[in-house]
């Protein structure tokens, strides 16, 4: 699935992907892939600069440690990014609900 297919909902995801605890960012590609059944496969280069939007917007926090002797940084929600995540999937299921009645042609 590409970038552009999720746009306005990445950042949602993301959340949810944190929402169990800290993980550090690979980890979060990983375990989008993993929830997707592998269909969410997305470059570095898309899921950092979210992961530091949403920091930068106080959603997500993050900080340095060391495994195996490499530096990674460790991401996790803030209280503002829990509260946010709760909108998000009360704005999809909204969404979600009314595209799936005029995709299907229910009426």
């Amino acid at each position: 699935m590409k970038a552009e297919t999720l746009r306005g909902n990445l950042e949602g995801m993301l959340l949810s992907v944190l929402e169990p605890g800290e993980l550090h960012g690979y980890a979060v590609i990983e375990e989008l892939k993993r929830r997707s059944g592998d269909a969410i496969n997305l470059p570095t280069g898309t899921v950092y600069p979210a992961l530091h939007r949403l920091e930068a917007a106080g959603l997500v926090g993050s900080e340095w440690s060391r495994h195996n002797g490499r530096r990674r940084r460790n991401y996790y929600l803030t209280a503002a990014g829990r509260r946010a995540l709760a909108d998000k999937r009360t704005a999809w299921r909204e969404v979600s609900s009314v595209i799936s009645v005029v995709l299907g042609g229910e009426a």
